[in-house]
């Protein structure tokens, strides 16, 4: 029993966690599911002190949108005693992910697309508050540039002077990071549910939806299309193609070097060619490879 999560149950549900199982772990967060001994069934995720307020803005993320999509309940949520960790404590919905279903055969891709598209579409009609953390395109741009050579953020420029120039729009909630294994299929109804609001943020909608075509690899036409069809509000598809270049170029500056970055350099390699008016064109693709 890792001390950090018996120290999370104890304090934020007032039960002792008797079973834990580390689902994921990650450079700042560590996710678990866990049984109290009071019969309970939980999932536990700790934030390391570098993110001691993620605790905090997910949880608030999770309630604000609760009334237009099915999220998680939150049990407990705050800074653990004696650990410099803040942990987030949710209900357990089960195992069973829109991404397994469809691994598994079970869900075809086609209907995992279209029900990421309205999950998105329930979700962007949560209202903003105050408090939803925002992230403005130049502190994103900040941020790749520290990953990114210059050459690479020279390349994608005709994207960010299209996002940077695009009209203003009212933010929506943005997941930050849908696909399919941040959906969990639950109860009889088989009712999807959001999880893991790590990177929720108000933004705009079009941000939102690339990073999910991005994520789920449906950056084709055909596929592009099944979501953006079953998506239910109106979107500049201008805009939607200058953030999947920008999401792309994000994904391929975390990437390992190795097959890892070879995949993503393709993908933006393709990107290039469908999209040519989102790139330089002085540069040589092998730029990003």
């Amino acid at each position: 029993m890792p001390p950090a999560v018996s120290r999370a149950a104890i304090a934020l549900t007032g039960a002792p966690a008797r079973t834990a199982r580390r689902l994921s772990a990650r450079s700042r967060t560590a996710v678990y599911r866990a049984g109290l001994a009071d019969g309970r069934s939980v999932v536990i995720k700790l934030y390391a002190a570098t993110a001691r307020r993620n605790a905090i803005t997910e949880s608030a993320a999770i309630r604000a949108v609760a009334d237009h999509v099915a999220v998680p309940t939150v049990v407990g949520y705050g800074h653990i005693p004696g650990h410099e960790a803040t942990a987030l404590i949710t209900t357990d919905l089960g195992p069973l992910t829109l991404g397994s279903a469809m691994r598994s055969g079970r869900i075809s891709e086609e209907r995992a697309l279209k029900d990421l598209a309205g999950l998105l579409g329930r979700l962007h009609r949560a209202p903003v508050q105050s408090f939803a953390p925002r992230r403005p395109i130049y502190e994103q741009v900040t941020s790749l540039g520290r990953r990114c050579p210059p050459s690479g953020l020279d390349r994608i420029a005709p994207a960010l002077a299209v996002i940077a120039d695009a009209a203003h729009t009212a933010p929506v909630w943005c997941h930050g990071d849908l696909h399919g294994d941040n959906i969990v299929i639950a109860g009889t109804r088989a009712v999807r549910h959001l999880v893991d609001f790590t990177d929720a943020a108000a933004g705009p909608r079009e941000s939102d939806v690339a990073q999910t075509l991005v994520m789920t690899d449906a950056l084709s036409t055909l596929r592009a299309r099944t979501v953006t069809d079953a998506y239910p509000l109106a979107l500049d598809h201008h805009l939607l193609a200058a953030w999947a270049v920008f999401h792309t170029t994000r994904s391929w500056a975390h990437s390992s070097p190795g097959d890892d970055r070879a995949l993503w350099a393709g993908r933006l390699d393709h990107l290039s060619r469908r999209t040519p008016h989102l790139f330089r064109t002085s540069r040589p693709e092998r730029t990003y490879r």
